[in-house]
């Protein structure tokens, strides 16, 4: 039960941070998409190889590489988990920077429910009646979200999808937190490094081209991403995945909160009773996983 705990307070950390992502990456707007991925990728791996370095576990770090050359399967997995973080992270950018901020809170929302099918057909794990019933009126809030589009919300889904995919996979991926972090960004830096230099031939980057501020805001994006990253390992080793997709609802809330209020983006009467459905199965799913534990308490 501590682990549980402390993997429920790793998460709903990480999704917090999340939620007011959008403020950060609004700072680099006159920044290209592709530039500020490939900076996220170069940058975190960097400050989280120093940290690695800094906390002396370097000569961990390198029997994590050799024991992973040995597992094929999980080097496999973990290069698969770099590659579908990328193109979360590119999807993000490109919607934030682009005036898509209420259609990333909705993939969000969409997301914890991909994230609890995955647990029920990846993990087998077991849904009380009640948190079923929870699942089904979040899955009518998002739809009516959905339908207020009136059109496949692609970059929505795409954002579910590879988010849900990404936590399915550091659940079977049982490597420390921050090492797994340095070992994914590593594994895409190469792709990162040739592209960034194919764009600096071009002249085509803003990284030491446009001002001070913009340099060192593309850097500590490195930063602003390893950390909560890390925290959601810790949360998704530790918690079922069902538990883990109904917290993701913090980052989706603050999200839409900031798109409607800060960025004046649309929000209809569509969205107020699409957020009553959500709301609701949030409290339901809560009391039920809180009922559950206390069941399993006394009878443990």
């Amino acid at each position: 039960m501590f682990e549980e705990r402390k993997g429920m307070i790793s998460a709903m950390a990480a999704y917090i941070i999340w939620g007011f992502f959008p403020v950060y990456w609004k700072l680099l707007e006159h920044v290209n998409s592709i530039e500020i991925l490939l900076n996220r990728i170069i940058w975190s791996f960097i400050f989280t190889t120093i940290f690695i370095f800094i906390i002396g576990q370097k000569s961990k770090l390198i029997e994590d590489l050799k024991w992973l050359w040995q597992e094929k399967k999980t080097f496999f997995l973990l290069l698969l988990a770099s590659f579908v973080i990328s193109c979360n992270w590119f999807l993000y950018i490109w919607a934030v920077t682009n005036e898509h901020v209420v259609e990333t809170s909705l993939g969000y929302y969409i997301n914890p429910l991909i994230t609890v099918l995955l647990g029920l057909f990846l993990f087998k794990e077991q849904l009380s009646k009640a948190q079923i019933v929870a699942v089904f009126i979040a899955f009518i809030g998002v739809a009516l979200m959905t339908i207020r589009y009136g059109k496949i919300p692609w970059v929505a889904l795409g954002l579910a999808c590879s988010f849900a995919v990404y936590g399915a996979l550091k659940k079977k991926i049982q490597l420390d937190a921050t090492r797994g972090l340095a070992i994914e960004t590593l594994f895409i830096l190469p792709f990162a490094l040739v592209y960034y230099g194919f764009l600096m031939f071009t002249n085509n980057t803003s990284f030491l081209q446009f001002d001070w501020k913009t340099d060192v805001f593309l850097m500590l994006g490195g930063l602003v991403t390893a950390y909560p990253l890390i925290l959601f390992a810790k949360g998704a080793q530790a918690l079922p995945q069902s538990i883990l997709g109904f917290i993701q609802y913090f980052s989706p809330t603050i999200i839409l909160i900031l798109g409607t209020v800060v960025y004046k983006e649309p929000f209809t009467n569509i969205e107020l009773i699409s957020f009553g459905f959500i709301w609701l199965a949030i409290l339901l799913f809560s009391l039920s996983t809180v009922l559950e534990n206390r069941k399993k308490r006394k009878f443990a």
